[in-house]
């Protein structure tokens, strides 16, 4: 009779974990600092990433002969008797002022990187990191600004894994929003029809009333009677009416894929007006993003008008950021939207004329 045999299998996981930082070098003065000579350097505050010191150091006239007519950066470990592996970023931020980007620095593929070892007794960096004759687009008030990012690599120690099989009931996700979704389209049990422009929009008052408070209040408040089974809406296109119904059914705004840039932006202006109209703070401030990120010279005037009346104020304080860092300010002052501002919001220019300032004395 053979021998019978068992085998245990074991597996264990391994894995590098990464502390990010970023540190901003400005330079004052840059053009006292011109012909210091090749090799010269001036160095930023010692700073903590990862829990070790670093420090930049910025050669004007090149950290070598073979880089004398490019401005040179390093980085370098501070902490002694130290090594430590990372990756490294550094670039010069486009003179729109001095001020650091509100975006998050988004490391590349690590495929297209390489880590490097540290060690707190050389640097890193770029030795050709500008060329002189091309800083003049970095510069803003004799200013230069350095971005410098950091990701400390720390290995973790090796974690045995559980390869036991283990039967788990499987659970599918929820489908409460296709089944809102579903509730619109068919118009089951609808019990409200709104009229816009000739167009007519069934729909259901609890969903409304949970999900705008003006809403609520029309179809269960004091004045509930008054409202009937149809409800007129004035001043709104159908598009946008039924763009408001999809965002209150399945809390996701309609694709827009067909619209050109110039109906993209004025179908958000017109679904933000809607927002505030009907209070839905998360579709409002939705609609501020998207607004946000296309801000051009010509209607940019007409878009920070549009924030002020309807109080959205971080969409205003994206549009003062634009027109105070732009170097248009001609086309904006050029622009149609201009006069409305003038004429609609004479106050905001204190607020553009503010920030202005304190940009200036970063």
């Amino acid at each position: 009779m053979s021998a019978s045999q068992s085998r245990e299998t074991t597996a264990s996981t391994c894995a590098a974990k990464t502390a990010c930082g970023t540190h901003f070098f400005k330079i004052e003065g840059y053009s006292l600092y011109r012909g210091l000579g090749v090799g010269n350097s001036v160095q930023s505050a010692t700073f903590a990433v990862g829990g070790y010191d670093w420090c930049l150091s910025f050669y004007p006239d090149g950290y070598d002969n073979d880089s004398q007519d490019y401005v040179s950066v390093f980085l370098a470990l501070k902490t002694a008797n130290t090594k430590v592996r990372a990756l490294y970023d550094m670039t010069l931020i486009i003179s729109q002022g001095t001020q650091p980007p509100l975006q998050p620095f988004t490391w590349p593929n690590p495929w297209h990187i390489e880590p490097v070892v540290f060690d707190y007794r050389g640097e890193w960096g770029y030795a050709e990191f500008v060329k002189k004759s091309d800083l003049k687009e970095y510069i803003l008030d004799d200013t230069i600004l350095i971005e410098c990012n950091i990701a400390v690599i720390k290995f973790m120690e090796a974690q045995v894994q559980d390869t036991k099989m283990k039967s788990e009931v499987q659970v599918p996700q929820s489908d409460l929003l296709d089944n809102l979704s579903d509730l619109l389209e068919a118009h089951e049990g609808a019990d409200v029809s709104f009229k816009v422009e000739g167009q007519v929009f069934p729909a259901h008052k609890i969903i409304l009333a949970m999900r705008s408070p003006v809403f609520k209040a029309e179809f269960y408040g004091p004045m509930r009677n008054k409202c009937g089974q149809s409800v007129t809406i004035e001043d709104m296109q159908p598009a946008v009416f039924k763009a408001l119904l999809h965002f209150i059914y399945t809390d996701s705004l309609p694709p827009m894929d067909d619209l050109n840039d110039d109906d993209h932006e004025a179908m958000f202006k017109h679904l933000l007006v809607a927002a505030d109209r009907y209070a839905m703070e998360r579709m409002k401030l939705m609609c501020e993003r998207e607004l946000s990120k296309n801000l051009y010279a010509d209607t940019v005037a007409t878009t920070l008008a549009l924030a002020d009346q309807h109080h959205s104020n971080q969409l205003k304080d994206a549009c003062i950021e634009f027109i105070n860092s732009s170097d248009k300010m001609d086309d904006v002052v050029a622009s149609k939207g201009y006069e409305h501002l003038k004429r609609a919001c004479p106050m905001i220019f204190a607020d553009i004329w503010e920030k202005a300032a304190k940009i200036r004395k970063m």
